[in-house]
């Protein structure tokens, strides 16, 4: 894949027609819930572990369906290296709580003051468009 791709899983929870975002330690920018897989790993066992690193929660294996894929350029990196993000939903057990590396959870409209990274804001536009949050 190459120096130019950061392949992502997203978890999408949409609440009272909000979607749940993160913010992690000393960043400014607001994420969707997921990350990196790891050597090896299937998008449904990254969903899940990174699910429960970042939130406490236990996704359901059997719930997980999936959304889309989205692709744009990622936040943070040199022009041209492209973030593609696989998203999923899914329920689970547990309450949502911030894990070691997110200072605060939160739920977002589509029309949020608060800065996105370029391809949760194209997420966070299919999800307005399908009329799943406000």
């Amino acid at each position: 894949m190459g120096n130019n791709y950061i392949d992502k899983i997203a978890f999408l929870f949409i609440k009272d027609k909000k979607i749940l975002v993160t913010l992690s330690r000393g960043k400014d920018t607001w994420y969707l819930p997921g990350g990196k897989r790891e050597t090896g790993e299937a998008d449904k066992e990254t969903l899940i572990r990174e699910v429960k690193e970042e939130l406490n929660i236990d996704i359901k294996p059997k719930t997980i369906k999936y959304y889309g894929i989205f692709k744009a350029q990622a936040h943070g990196k040199p022009l041209g290296v492209i973030v593609q993000m696989t998203c999923y939903m899914a329920d689970f057990d547990g309450k949502i709580k911030p894990g070691n590396e997110i200072e605060k959870v939160d739920f977002f409209t589509f029309d949020t003051e608060q800065s996105l990274s370029p391809v949760d804001y194209l997420i966070l536009a299919d999800l307005k468009k399908k009329n799943l949050i406000d």
